[in-house]
């Protein structure tokens, strides 16, 4: 980023300026004069500045650090975690620390991270109240982290949402209101984009369900099919086409008991049939990022399968509705509001998933099965 002239309404002028390992005993002035425990050492600054898996930045006056932040990444996912921030004690309440969060976040977006964490000292107020301002909101509590054994809590924000200046329309929200009926809160949301509030959850989703439900799939109630939900959707006067890797009996891998098998292969004969009759496209096609695009592009709507592994480690088959494709990252509205419960009902809408994590959670099972329903309006 170099260096970039900024200027602080209240007080200064500044440059934004990327540390070097020249800049270490600064730093370190700063560590002290702003904390008494859990300072960073020169070895440690020398670290962060020579590898790259982190941002360290910082705002100077006159040959003199303002302030700074540090930010580190881990490898492999989109999340950034703001390592430590400080402002000089004479520069503190002059908005400085707004600031160099703004600058995180840009930093962050910058290399593609939908999530920026932070841990922050129960007891700091002011800290608290200005990453509440900001929109961060708390998900977890670390107890005795710092060197005193004070706790942390951890606060969070989703700094990359989904930006269209083709249409304002988008794929409205709506919340599965049972653990098993996310297929169905997924088809609602597609019902209510195409047919605005035409069809409401609480009387329609259950009656989904009943129809869609394989009976038989993990511990517990039954959930739904593609073959199901594409006829749900179909009996509504929407045309739907399904795609998949496998025609085979679907979900029997944690079905042990061979009377339950039986069931379900009967379920999965119904189904077949009712989808030929009803002349409904089946493809057999290994469905990828690319052809999820081409067929939003087209004005399809997807509702698709995946295992819940890269997200609450818990290998559940969900379904989700994804509803846009960019360079870096599919867009889902994601039904299920128990693993996200800090985010409000905006930004549970287009929730970014790199393309990355979606190819290894777009798969469920040993067969790693994929599914699909594509939807879109009938032609009249």
């Amino acid at each position: 980023m170099g260096a970039i002239k900024s200027s602080n309404k209240d007080a200064f002028n500044f440059v934004i300026r990327e540390a070097t390992e020249s800049d270490v005993p600064k730093l370190l002035e700063l560590e002290r004069q702003c904390f008494n425990y859990d300072q960073l050492s020169a070895r440690s600054f020398k670290r962060f500045i020579s590898e790259k898996k982190s941002d360290l930045y910082f705002f100077e006056n006159q040959h003199s650090i303002l302030g700074y932040l540090l930010l580190i990444y881990r490898q492999g996912t989109s999340l950034a975690r703001l390592y430590s921030l400080a402002v000089a004690p004479s520069y503190q309440k002059h908005g400085l620390a707004k600031e160099l969060m703004q600058l995180a976040e840009k930093l962050a977006s910058d290399r593609h991270c939908v999530l920026l964490r932070l841990e922050v000292r129960k007891d700091n107020k002011a800290a608290l109240k200005l990453y509440s301002a900001l929109g961060y909101k708390e998900f977890a509590i670390k107890h005795d982290f710092y060197e005193d054994h004070t706790d942390a809590i951890c606060m969070q924000k989703q700094i990359i949402q989904y930006e269209s200046t083709l249409t304002s329309k988008r794929v409205p929200y709506i919340p599965q209101s049972t653990p098993f009926t996310c297929g169905p809160a997924s088809l609602l949301m597609v019902f209510n984009y195409f047919k605005k509030n035409a069809y409401e959850p609480y009387t329609v989703e259950i009656d989904l369900w009943r129809e869609a439900t394989t009976i038989f799939m993990t511990s517990g109630h039954g959930g739904c099919g593609p073959r199901g939900l594409a006829l749900a959707a179909h009996k509504r006067g929407f045309k739907t086409e399904i795609y998949l890797n496998d025609d085979g009996m679907l979900f029997t891998d944690t079905v042990r008991s061979e009377d339950k098998k039986a069931v379900l292969a009967r379920v999965n004969e119904a189904f077949q049939l009712q989808v030929e009759q009803n002349n409904i496209a089946i493809h057999l096609k290994d469905l990828n990022i690319k052809d999820i695009k081409k067929l939003l592009d087209s004005g399809w709507l997807l509702v698709v399968l995946i295992s819940t592994w890269q997200f609450d480690k818990s290998k559940s088959p969900h379904w989700v509705v994804v509803c846009a494709v960019d360079d870096y990252f599919v867009y889902i509205n994601d039904p299920d509001v128990i693993d996200i419960p800090w985010l409000s009902t905006t930004e549970r809408q287009y929730i970014p998933i790199s393309h990355a994590v979606f190819n290894k959670a777009f798969r469920y099972g040993k067969k790693k099965l994929k599914a699909a329903v594509a939807i879109t309006l009938a032609k009249t």
